[in-house]
């Protein structure tokens, strides 16, 4: 298979990688599998184990004033496993951004550059929309997954903030990539 889409962006292809948007009615228990073999970005952030809410929220969370009908939800697929998941919405912070809500791989997927190739694919999806940036947040406990950010091009902002994820605080850091 190759990397593909419905935008007919086509990456170099991989035989074993495919990456395409999510429905949200016929696959929220694949995600709800995918959470629960995958949880160690819940663990960190929200100090839970992620169950079938957090699954369904998948396809219905983003950021303040974004519609989630315009949202990208997607899956990245390896040998027909689901393998990451993303969330890409339009109109935050600004009403031209994007924002990468969600970018998360299993452990079984990470540091074969699989992450690389599935952010590849986002930016893609947002040069279509017309966003000349793209944002994200990253929690600062994550020193793995900024150093991941900034290793694509992702540059601080100035803007942080504390929040409550489930159990745990955080305080975050709004990243941005010109595109």
């Amino acid at each position: 298979m190759r990397i593909s889409t419905s935008s007919g962006l086509e990456p170099a292809a991989i035989p074993h990688l495919f990456i395409r948007p999510m429905d949200s009615v016929a696959e929220i228990d694949l995600v709800a599998t995918y959470y629960r073999d995958a949880p160690d970005y819940w663990l960190l952030v929200e100090g839970v184990l992620p169950g079938r809410g957090k699954a369904e929220r998948f396809f219905t969370d983003g950021p303040p004033g974004c519609d989630p009908a315009q949202s990208y939800r997607l899956g990245l697929f390896l040998e027909g496993r689901l393998s990451g998941l993303a969330e890409l919405s339009f109109g935050f912070p600004e009403p031209q951004d994007a924002y990468l809500g969600l970018m998360v791989l299993g452990p079984w997927a990470q540091g074969a550059g699989y992450g690389r190739r599935f952010l590849a694919h986002v930016e893609g999806l947002a040069r279509e929309r017309g966003a000349a940036q793209t944002f994200l947040a990253v929690v600062e406990a994550n020193a793995r997954g900024r150093a991941f950010w900034e290793r694509e091009g992702f540059k601080p902002t100035g803007v942080s903030g504390k929040m409550q994820f489930g159990q745990c605080h955080h305080r975050l850091h709004r990243l941005v990539k010109p595109l």
